[in-house]
């Protein structure tokens, strides 16, 4: 009964005065957007990911949680948080993955053909995990964002930038390139290619697509799915989701 009163209390919240533009969250896609949270809004992005990394091997992400705060009105504060069931021949091993904390800043904002430009960098803690799950190295990452909005409907996204896996010292490139669609007022559509280079190793490309349905303002769902495009990826995954906020002031 409680689940179900709070489920309703998410759906009829009402959108307040003092609310800026709707939600605008880093899930589902893999593209991160230039866009920060506002000043002093919180913001929870939460949901169930299940990859299949080839024929005896999976993980589960349920949940993954990002928390974002936003510090001013162009730096956000980050804190991902996931909890992670990694299967391996027959080995399971549950726990947290390492905490990983971070933030978002915006540099420049759109004006003709100069497009949304940010910032954001992460540094995962190597022992703030299960025991388990632990990696050996502090993991540091970070992207400049980029966004162009060809129209109310169309808008492109990419990002570069690198990152280390905790398992190696060794940094590997990261691009993405996402499309997004507004099919409806409440309904936006995006498709994706994205990947990974690391000198050690052969190109990593993926590609994945999916959904995000506005409920109101501040609260959204999402669902994606992709695949593989490389030997070296995992075969496939499936995603989906929710995102909130709400206003500290």
């Amino acid at each position: 009964m409680k689940a179900l009163s709070f489920a309703v209390f998410l759906l009829a919240v009402p959108i307040l005065n003092f609310a800026q533009e709707q939600i605008e969250t880093d899930r589902p896609d893999q593209t991160e957007s230039p866009a920060t949270v506002p000043h002093r809004y919180l913001q929870a992005e939460t949901g169930f990911m299940y990859e299949k990394v080839h024929k005896d091997a999976q993980n589960i992400y349920h949940p993954t949680l990002l928390w974002r705060y936003g510090l001013t009105p162009n730096v956000e504060f980050r804190l991902q948080t996931d909890f992670t069931t990694e299967s391996r021949a027959g080995r399971r091993i549950s726990g947290f993955s390492p905490v990983a904390v971070g933030f978002k800043t915006s540099l420049i904002k759109s004006k003709g053909y100069i497009p949304d430009i940010s910032f954001v960098g992460h540094l995962t803690l190597a022992e703030l995990a299960t025991a388990d799950l632990q990696s050996t190295y502090v993991a540091p990452d970070f992207r400049f964002l980029f966004r162009h909005a060809f129209s109310d409907h169309f808008e492109l996204s990419y990002n570069l930038g690198a990152e280390w896996n905790g398992e190696t010292p060794d940094a590997s490139a990261l691009y993405t390139i996402a499309a997004s669609y507004k099919a409806a007022d409440h309904l936006s559509l995006f498709a994706e290619f994205y990947g990974y280079l690391n000198k050690y190793e052969s190109a990593d490309h993926r590609f994945d697509a999916g959904a995000m349905l506005l409920l109101n303002q501040n609260f959204s769902l999402d669902i994606s799915a992709g695949a593989g495009l490389s030997e070296l990826s995992p075969s496939y995954f499936v995603s989906g989701g929710f995102s909130y906020r709400l206003p500290l002031h």
